[in-house]
């Protein structure tokens, strides 16, 4: 099991720690470091700032949001940062939600997510390979455009640059079974946002065809990449309350009361009453309480967190399963540390 260094996206500014803590996990053997992007700061521009400062770790977004971008400015951005960076660039995509498509990005969520997924993906793919100009009579991504409020002047194109790597791998972040079971056909990897080794049944059904990148076939690379907060430390509860401050935040304000995918998932690990009186509280702005109604339990089975020896017995879970890259989730150096000399 690879391991990555998931650094988010930032707060109020930005972290003066991203950039050494890079450095350290590429120090340590890590395979990848990974920026995110909501509704503040952006995913590419602090990975190319991550990627002149390191040499041989690979780069990865997780997200970028196809809402943000066009398809073809999105493989753009793609293709600049691995010519930059010697070929180290992951490209890992999202949807999002309604709330955050329509309130920021000032979009329509698309009514037919995954067509709407799997037009990005392709319009990317065409850009990256260049083997022709970029064609697509799509329902969200037509290439030409051909709306009626358009010129008809549109003329296929593709990239001046050629791309250093026709198949830089993509990956996609998808939580409903319908979009795990696309993910796994159309692309070249899957990051779920929460991972449960413990509930193989919640993604059972959507991982029937998933190809297993862990019997050594060369022709096999489909990247299981879950993020999981990573946290050495004596006190569980203490080092499990950033998580459940985390969940309260995505479950209760990630989304609409009525359409909350980070809810829906919650509740399909076993979890729905639970999720749903989290949305109610965060609603309400009784966000404290929120917090403090996320289960320590589903906290805890989706994390890393405690002394180094309960690491290391949960770590084996980790390992069992299909996850092939395992993201950990603002650590400190410490806890960096232990978790490539536990996995190595």
């Amino acid at each position: 099991m690879r391991l990555g260094l998931a650094l988010g996206y930032w707060g109020r500014g930005p972290s003066p720690d991203h950039v050494p803590l890079a450095q350290e996990a590429e120090r340590l053997g890590y395979d990848s470091v990974w920026t995110a992007e909501s509704w503040g700061s952006d995913a590419f521009t602090p990975l190319t700032w991550i990627a002149a400062h390191t040499s041989t770790i690979k780069l990865g977004t997780a997200v970028a949001q196809m809402a943000a971008r066009s398809p073809t400015t999105t493989a753009m951005h793609a293709l600049t940062l691995d010519h930059l960076s010697g070929g180290r660039m992951m490209l890992g995509l999202g949807l999002s939600g309604p709330q955050v498509v329509e309130g920021w990005y000032g979009r329509p969520f698309p009514k037919s997510p995954l067509t709407a997924t799997r037009e990005y993906v392709d319009v990317v793919r065409q850009v990256m390979r260049r083997e022709a100009p970029v064609a697509l009579d799509g329902r969200f991504h037509s290439h030409p455009y051909r709306g009626a409020d358009g010129t008809g002047l549109g003329k296929p194109l593709k990239p001046i640059t050629h791309p250093l790597r026709p198949e830089l791998p993509v990956l996609l972040g998808a939580e409903g079974p319908k979009n795990v079971a696309q993910t796994i056909r159309i692309a070249d990897g899957w990051l779920p946002l929460y991972w449960s080794p413990t509930r193989p049944e919640v993604y059972a059904e959507s991982l029937a065809d998933l190809p297993d990148a862990r019997e050594g076939s060369s022709t096999c690379h489909f990247h299981v990449a879950p993020m999981a907060r990573v946290h050495v430390c004596d006190d569980l509860a203490e080092g499990l309350l950033p998580v459940k401050t985390m969940l309260g935040f995505y479950i209760g304000g990630m989304g609409h009361a009525s359409r909350n995918f980070h809810a829906d998932l919650m509740a399909r690990m076993g979890y729905e009453e639970e999720a749903r009186r989290i949305q109610r509280l965060f609603l309400e702005g009784r966000r404290e309480e929120a917090v403090l109604a996320v289960p320590d339990a589903f906290a805890d089975e989706i994390s890393l967190v405690g002394p180094r020896e309960r690491i290391a017995e949960r770590l084996e879970l980790w390992r069992k399963g299909p996850v092939t890259d395992l993201l950990a989730l603002a650590p400190d150096r410490r806890s960096l540390r232990a978790l490539a000399e536990l996995n190595s």
